[in-house]
């Protein structure tokens, strides 16, 4: 998952704490949290440290609010709103999927999605990590078994699906297809994966019972 900022307001303060955290989150996506440096943020924006201690009292601040105030919000566009807006959300499902796997950059692969890897990396660490990204996973499975569940009203899921436990394993799935696909640089793999999963979700159809 590529980040980009929402276009900022013309206030300072607004541009200021942007252009903060988007040099973190490219920091934190190359590096890791703990090895990210604030020195070579404030390098990538020019600013100094009182403007960044202004915006961010101390690193953890700054990284829980690179969560919630830049990943959350793209994590919600490319995965969420797709599903969540859709009148055929069983559909918007394999198209989110289908659109992942032809879009993958080259970075994606090298660098994984920032999400699994603050999960793998800070979840053991610090509780605040923790619940703030199992608030990104409970959204995303959540909003997986409501589609899901507006599937089965719509006639296009097979009655004997458990819902909860396709969602889980919809969320588990995507995130080990991405954690091999970094493991072994194989933009090929990640397709390969999603494409099976793909082939699940038509299986879990009326349709691709018959």
């Amino acid at each position: 998952m590529i980040v980009r900022m929402s276009p900022l307001t013309t206030k300072q303060p607004d541009i200021t704490r942007g252009r903060i955290l988007e040099a973190a989150f490219q920091e934190i996506h190359r590096h890791g949290f703990q090895a990210a440096s604030l020195a070579r943020i404030l390098d990538d924006t020019g600013l100094t440290k009182g403007a960044l201690y202004h915006h961010f009292p101390d690193k953890k601040t700054l990284g829980l609010a690179v969560i919630e105030e830049v990943i959350r919000p793209a994590f919600d566009a490319m995965l969420l709103q797709p599903v969540r807006c859709s009148s055929q959300p069983l559909q918007a499902m394999r198209e989110v999927m289908r659109a992942r796997r032809v879009n993958l950059s080259t970075e994606e692969v090298a660098l994984g999605c920032p999400v699994n890897n603050l999960m793998q990396e800070m979840s053991p660490l610090d509780a605040d990590f923790r619940a703030a990204l199992n608030r990104l996973v409970e959204d995303w499975r959540s909003t997986l078994r409501h589609g899901l569940a507006v599937a089965r009203e719509q006639g296009q899921l097979r009655s004997g699906v458990d819902l909860d436990a396709a969602a889980l394993f919809l969320v588990s799935s995507v995130w080990g297809c991405v954690g091999l696909a970094k493991n072994l640089q194989s933009q090929a793999a990640f397709c390969t994966c999603l494409a099976q999963l793909e082939d699940y979700l038509y299986s879990i159809t009326t349709e691709g019972a018959g």
